[in-house]
């Protein structure tokens, strides 16, 4: 069992250990996984099901509390084949594992919402949004990766 004492980890060392612990994930249920060395597109990993031998570009959230996460529009494109990782990390437990897809957020509600950022003085690149909260966290549960995994095999 590892040290589940996550708030002792730097948000360096969290995003690291999170990305390795998604690539296990998506091992664990069959996907091959191919690495890249350098994030400069937005995606972390490959996946390949190869159930279908579709590849997908993974993109990892790491998140310690109930807080606001988001991808520059610029590093992910809605697209089929493009997935968002995001692990909750809660000291004390292993983190909870939620696979959504990036079409997702082509119909956008409270969770899952989109920010352009176009009015005067607003200085952000437009960005997609998680927005985590416990009334919120019902929107999230369709996303758990044993209802992700059980429905793409």
């Amino acid at each position: 069992m590892p040290n589940t004492n996550w708030s002792k980890l730097s948000h360096l060392q969290l995003g690291r250990y999170a990305e390795y612990y998604a690539k296990m994930e998506f091992a664990s249920y069959g996907y091959d996984v191919y690495t890249s060395e350098v994030d400069d597109h937005g995606v972390d990993f490959v996946a390949r099901n190869p159930g279908d031998s579709q590849y997908y570009e993974i993109q990892v959230k790491a998140v310690r509390n109930m807080d606001y996460v988001y991808i520059r529009k610029d590093k992910m494109e809605i697209s089929p084949t493009r997935l968002v990782c995001l692990l909750l990390f809660r000291d004390g437990l292993l983190p909870d594992c939620y696979v959504i897809p990036s079409q997702a957020w082509s119909k956008p509600n409270e969770l899952l919402v989109e920010r352009n950022y176009e009015k005067p003085g607003q200085k952000s690149s437009p960005e997609w949004g998680i927005n985590l909260s416990r009334k919120n966290m019902p929107l999230l549960e369709c996303y758990q990766e044993t209802q992700y995994f059980s429905g793409a095999n």
